[in-house]
């Protein structure tokens, strides 16, 4: 017994060593030691230690509170729920909190994150007036590019008399520059904003919003309240947050809700993975409760800035229609209310059709559920909009499915939106 009782000590020592105790170190009775060991060394030490505390009355004194916790991870096999979850798919890391995983993150983002400040004089009906702005943003390219919040900079379409303005830049490090605003979508609150250095500048990696999740840890970076190089930290909340359920009118957009804390001068800035990704800027937060901030996602936002090369600004398709994604308990509810109602397992229903708009013309009805959409099956709205994001002036092919189970294909041609229809 005594024999194999020295065994498991200098199995349990060996462990200790692996996990960087050392194996000839004295051990606090109040120090807990993690050990992480492969799969077999974890059976055998598991065993060993058993029969330790179980048969050896040297321990008898420590049983049942024995200082050594037992907690063997294998470092070689990743936990089966995290593997490749990450939002740009490198890793698992962005869902493993460590230690170090928040600071890592912003130590990755900060040295592209900017304070951005806009003081102009605006004529207003023979009346100088001065505003100020204050905001953050994201150096996305060494040559200057910066991703920011639209209202936070001039309105490149704006009608009004501007007498004076100037955007000032104010990097990590402390250097200013003035910047030049190339592009601004007030609908989206997106804006490009360049400035000129002579010698390359961090730049921030962009990653994806698609796959992130609620409850993922976050990071917001800025200068809430005017205070450079500010981090907070939170999780995801909602990933696609409706501008209808936040009071919001116009074509719909979606955010990412998050509860990390951000204030005045946080706008603009960077929402970031614990990949040290991009993944949304932030531009709102609610007014009357704390924890609710949202963003703009990068996938949409990639979105824009590809229209703004393009086309030199966003172009947003309008079709006319309110619409309601179909899941399979509102399906069964339609279903009661009407035998009629099509036969679908999924789809967008057809709310409202706005009077002369293309998909009047088109031949949608209320009561239509849109099951392909350019010839792509379709779920929700989101989709969609994704699809004719770039078919602006271009037919599109839509199948319906219509009471009875009678099926219909529309042809439509999106059009890009006024402002009316932006903001009703």
């Amino acid at each position: 017994m005594f024999r194999n009782a020295r065994r498991a000590t200098l199995l349990l020592a060996a462990g200790a060593a692996a996990a960087g105790a050392g194996a000839g170190g004295i051990l606090d009775p109040t120090t807990a030691v993690t050990v992480s060991a492969s799969t077999p060394l974890r059976h055998l030490l598991s065993t060993a230690s058993t029969g330790l505390l179980s048969s050896n009355p040297l321990f008898s004194p420590w049983q049942g509170r024995f200082p050594i916790i037992i907690s063997f991870a294998s470092a070689l096999v990743p936990p089966t729920n995290l593997s490749n979850q990450g939002s740009g798919g490198n890793s698992d890391h962005s869902r493993c909190l460590s230690r170090n995983s928040i600071a890592e993150a912003a130590a990755a983002v900060a040295p592209s994150v900017v304070n951005i400040s806009f003081v102009q004089g605006v004529n207003v009906e023979t009346q100088w007036a001065q505003t100020k702005r204050v905001g953050s943003g994201t150096i996305i390219d060494p040559d200057g590019t910066i991703l920011t919040c639209a209202h936070l900079v001039p309105d490149t379409e704006s009608t009004k008399a501007v007498l004076s303005g100037k955007v000032t830049v104010t990097l990590q490090d402390g250097r200013e520059f003035e910047g030049v605003v190339l592009n601004a979508d007030c609908h989206s609150d997106i804006a490009i904003v360049k400035i000129k250095s002579s010698t390359p500048l961090p730049a921030a990696r962009l990653g994806s919003s698609s796959k992130i999740l609620p409850g993922e840890w976050v990071v917001a970076l800025g200068s809430p309240l005017c205070l450079q190089n500010t981090v907070t930290a939170g999780i995801v909340s909602c990933v696609d947050r409706k501008s209808s359920d936040l009071g919001l009118g116009g074509i719909r957009k979606e955010y990412i809700q998050t509860d990390c804390p951000i204030n005045v001068g946080n706008s603009g800035g960077p929402l970031a993975n614990l990949d040290g990704e991009i993944i949304g800027v932030n531009v709102l937060k609610a007014k009357s409760g704390n924890g609710l901030g949202f963003a703009v996602p990068i996938d949409s936002t990639v979105k824009i800035m590809e229209h703004f090369k393009k086309n030199g600004r966003a172009v947003h398709p309008w079709l006319g229609l309110k619409m309601l994604d179909l899941k399979p308990t509102i399906i069964a509810q339609l279903k009661e209310r009407s035998s009629s109602f099509p036969d679908v397992r999924k789809g967008v229903l057809v709310s409202v059709v706005t009077p002369g708009c293309p998909a009047e013309r088109a031949g949608f009805a209320p009561g239509d559920v849109v099951t392909e959409f350019d010839g792509k099956p379709v779920e929700s709205v989101k989709e969609i909009i994704d699809i004719m994001w770039d078919k602006v002036g271009r037919q599109c092919k839509v199948l319906v499915q219509r009471a009875n189970n009678v099926s219909v294909i529309l042809t439509v041609t999106p059009e890009e939106a006024d402002d009316q229809q932006l903001s009703a």
